[in-house]
């Protein structure tokens, strides 16, 4: 089944990306969780449109926090997307740590992801039974090591071989040459991260396996801030 848009899975493509990824069908039960309020329904194309519109409205009035797209069931995992999910804004990243360990509890694992399309950087977020395996960010910015959580991941070490890296956190050892290395490489690595380790709303196809309905959703910012 389509769902009663007749919708057929596209990527969902923005300027910056943000999204959480959990391995379920349980559209229902992950916006219970996320305490999102469902709005209307919407398709891919749709979707494209508003995330897109979101991210660019002023970000002092917090305009861009007040929507997130909840897919429906892709091979397998429900993708929420927009700023609302980032795991690296200031604002946003604790409380999507908290909100990935909460998922994570209950259907054993979830992801959040920031990918800037204009070589803004990545971060990722990985959650695992409750807990948080891995939080990293490569950005640019003098904070970035202090959102470092974890040992690195098995992707993230074998990028690390191919520069000749130490495969670990500590990256003293190495030359600035390989450390400017690292840095291109992952500034870029969000996306490769989540297509490895589950499935990724920029490479969604025709072909990817749908079922259910896509749905427009407000966050609690709608009633923390707008009140």
């Amino acid at each position: 089944m389509r769902g009663e848009l007749k919708d057929w899975p596209e990527s969902v493509w923005t300027c910056w990306n943000c999204w959480i990824a959990v391995p379920t069908g349980d559209q229902t039960g992950v916006m219970e969780i996320l305490g999102l309020s469902p709005l209307r329904p919407i398709t891919f194309a749709e979707a494209q449109e508003v995330i897109d519109a979101d991210g660019h409205s002023e970000l002092d009035d917090h305009e861009h926090l007040l929507r997130v797209f909840v897919t429906p069931e892709v091979d397998g995992w429900t993708l929420i997307l927009g700023a609302w999910c980032d795991p690296y804004d200031n604002e946003r990243r604790e409380d999507v740590l908290q909100l990935c360990k909460a998922l994570s509890t209950r259907y054993g694992a979830a992801q959040a992801y920031y990918y800037g399309a204009q070589g803004d950087g990545s971060a990722w977020l990985i959650a695992e039974h409750g807990i948080v395996v891995r939080r990293y960010a490569a950005t640019g910015e003098p904070d970035d090591e202090l959102l470092t959580l974890g040992d690195p991941l098995a992707l993230e070490q074998a990028r690390r071989l191919e520069l000749g890296l130490p495969t670990g956190g500590d990256l003293r050892t190495a030359s600035s040459e390989q450390i400017d290395e690292w840095k291109w490489v992952s500034f870029e690595l969000a996306p490769e991260i989540a297509a490895a380790y589950g499935v990724s709303p920029l490479t969604l196809t025709h072909k990817t396996q749908v079922r259910g309905t896509g749905m427009l959703a407000l966050t609690p910012y709608v009633a923390d801030h707008k009140a």
